[in-house]
């Protein structure tokens, strides 16, 4: 069963607080939080995946406008790219019309997304993997796309190591540098770089993703993203033995 045709009547239920309580409480005409102070504005209930297909939405429709327009082929991305079926696309159009025409920009979302995956950095990098991957749409990510999704990410509290690796990830492999994939130095030893590769990759492995709510819809966002981590630290091992 997909993950997006629940969103609106499977979130009901939940102590929903924040921006996403309000934004999915003005589509059925009534309050569904009892919470709205609560810094998560989720409840121990809520499903993890329901939550990132949500964010994803929202942030997605952000987006969508950052740069002035919403284009035909960002509009299809969206549906495409996040394998919505079409006997949901009318749900989840109301969530991703909804906010992309309320007045609220996208930092209220990303701190609540923030708060909800604090303890899980790994998923947040992921939200900004998959941010990029809607950007790229067009085939043409813009500066104002690229700021936008910067910001979310220091808001996520990533660092810029963090940031660049993903940027850098996106990139085709006759392009990418490993090092800053790898978030390594060329002066680095073999050693502390392979370090940081075993890091990356239990950090990024797909069924570890899926476990702590990335939906198997957007999965392969995320083994593009592992296949990126092993090429680098496969080039590197090639440029050290030189």
């Amino acid at each position: 069963m997909s993950i997006w045709g629940s969103l609106i009547g499977g979130m009901v239920g939940f102590s929903l607080g924040g921006p996403f309580g309000m934004l999915l409480g003005s589509l059925i005409g009534r309050k569904i939080s009892r919470a709205r102070s609560s810094a998560s504005g989720f409840n121990s209930f809520a499903q993890p995946q329901q939550i990132f297909a949500l964010s994803l939405i929202v942030l997605s429709a952000k987006l969508s406008k950052v740069d002035g327009h919403v284009s035909k082929e960002e509009l299809i991305a969206v549906k495409d790219k996040l394998k919505i079926p079409e006997n949901e696309i009318e749900q989840v159009g109301k969530i991703f019309n909804k906010a992309k025409e309320e007045s609220a920009g996208y930092e209220p979302y990303a701190q609540q997304i923030s708060q909800i995956y604090k303890n899980n950095p790994n998923v947040l990098e992921e939200v900004i993997n998959i941010l990029f991957y809607i950007a790229e749409a067009d085939g043409n990510v813009s500066q104002s796309e690229i700021d936008m999704i910067q910001n979310i990410a220091q808001i996520f509290g990533l660092n810029q190591s963090q940031f660049n690796s993903i940027q850098e990830s996106r990139k085709s492999s006759d392009k990418l540098n490993p090092y800053i994939v790898l978030g390594s130095n060329p002066k680095d030893d073999l050693t502390s770089i392979r370090k940081k590769y075993i890091q990356l990759s239990k950090e990024n492995h797909p069924d570890l993703l899926i476990s702590k709510g990335v939906p198997s819809e957007v999965i392969d966002e995320s083994k593009k993203k592992m296949r990126a981590i092993n090429l680098a630290w496969e080039q590197i091992q090639k440029l050290k033995s030189n």
